[in-house]
């Protein structure tokens, strides 16, 4: 009997605790603290919220930031401010980039992931990456190399998918070179006690996951959209045609494969408007942020404190009609296009490849691995989703990725 009143009481005394941290959380919302202080962004729910809403916490963000631009969340001993306001994400990821920096709490999040790789540190752990990593992007050894490797892969791809279409089977789409780690080996026996064995480990898992995880994801949703919208699929399918007709493509596939080189990607206008637009919907970061180092002015007038989280939200201002236009939640791959040629726009628009000092070193490699993959598939094989009326969504992760895989059919197409 005394136990079990020890077992009641403790359970009354947390729910209690609970009660109470809820309680106060919730006045600091109902009464209003951006109401009292209109300096800084108004707090628009806490951490519960987003518990709450967690499964469908992108969209959560999306409907919060139509009515807000710039909004707080409040959490223990700190509030986070989301934005999808174009001049703020210059400000913390160029213009003020030495005020912010990826913040302890960040941090701690993914320390167990990415121990201390260039996705987890700041200061001169990530300088020292970045420069060295940069040098090796920066190199026709690499690009080569990664050519190669993406065009062999493609055409393994090709033969697997041929071999399902035969059988009618449904499917989830989920040499000795100087690489990066070869340049960090080189480092590490330069500086020893700064490189060893565990911090190479962590270094090249950063880059692994950046340079397969979120291509594979991307490509997932790419296929999904063209299942979506076959009237894009055809354009884009239309357009390998084109281009490769002149080529002696025939039906051989390693001829085929042999044809496709770095001028036939750069004449790829539509496909690459297309992967595009499927990243400014799903990006593969869907969000991501800064902490301020010190009490700072956003450019819209509000405050943030240091200590406090800035997140710019890639998923939400995707969908911001004041961003891209009343059609903003349409896949439209034209929006890119200026006389049949892709036109860019601001990184800090644009936001699927970070920007500032910190934007994607790999930019140009996923464009060149997606595009490689789509037309292979795409010259091959028409896509439809296996179940039309089974929902399509996102799993609420570091990346995005479909929730239960993506489940295709793929007919070969008939040469033409």
């Amino acid at each position: 009997m005394d136990i079990l009143t020890i077992i009641l009481t403790f359970i009354a005394v947390s729910l209690f605790l609970l009660f109470l941290y809820i309680s106060i959380i919730a006045l600091k919302v109902f009464t209003g603290q951006s109401i009292k202080n209109p300096n800084y962004p108004p707090v628009h729910g806490t951490v519960f919220h987003e518990l709450f809403y967690y499964r469908k916490l992108l969209d959560y963000h999306t409907e919060t930031a139509k009515k807000h631009r710039t909004f707080r969340v409040l959490g223990p001993g700190q509030s986070d401010t989301y934005t999808t306001d174009i001049r703020n994400i210059e400000h913390i990821l160029k213009t003020n980039f030495d005020k912010y920096c990826k913040g302890k709490y960040n941090q701690d999040i993914v320390v167990d992931l990415f121990g201390q790789g260039i996705f987890a540190v700041d200061g001169d752990k990530w300088r020292q990456q970045r420069k060295l990593a940069s040098f090796e992007f920066s190199t026709r050894v690499l690009r080569d190399y990664s050519f190669a490797v993406f065009r062999r892969n493609a055409t393994k791809l090709v033969r697997i998918l041929h071999k399902l279409s035969d059988d009618g089977q449904a499917f989830d789409m989920q040499n000795d070179k100087e690489d990066i780690l070869s340049r960090f080996l080189v480092e590490s026996k330069r500086n020893p006690y700064k490189m060893n064995d565990q911090y190479l480990r962590d270094i090249i898992l950063n880059f692994i996951i950046a340079g397969k995880d979120t291509s594979a994801s991307t490509l997932s949703w790419f296929l999904y959209m063209l299942c979506k919208n076959p009237l894009v699929q055809e354009k884009v399918a239309q357009e390998v045609e084109d281009i490769i007709s002149s080529q002696d493509n025939g039906a051989n596939l390693d001829d085929f494969m042999a044809n496709i080189i770095n001028a036939t990607l750069d004449q790829m206008h539509y496909l690459h408007a297309a992967l595009t637009e499927t990243l400014r919907l799903y990006p593969a970061v869907p969000f991501d942020g800064r902490c301020a180092k010190m009490d700072d002015i956003l450019p819209d007038g509000y405050r943030v404190k240091k200590g406090d989280g800035v997140y710019y939200m890639a998923y939400a201002m995707g969908r911001m009609p004041y961003i891209w236009g009343e059609d903003a939640e349409e896949f439209r791959p034209e929006r890119w296009l200026k006389n049949g040629i892709f036109q860019s726009e601001s990184p800090f628009k644009f936001v699927a490849f970070h920007a500032g000092p910190q934007i994607c070193l790999g930019k140009d490699f996923a464009y060149m691995q997606m595009k490689i993959v789509s037309i292979a598939l795409l010259h091959f094989f028409r896509f439809k989703l296996a179940d039309d009326t089974k929902n399509v969504t996102y799993k609420t992760m570091f990346t995005l990725h479909i929730d239960g895989g993506l489940h295709l059919c793929a007919t070969f197409r008939t040469p033409s």
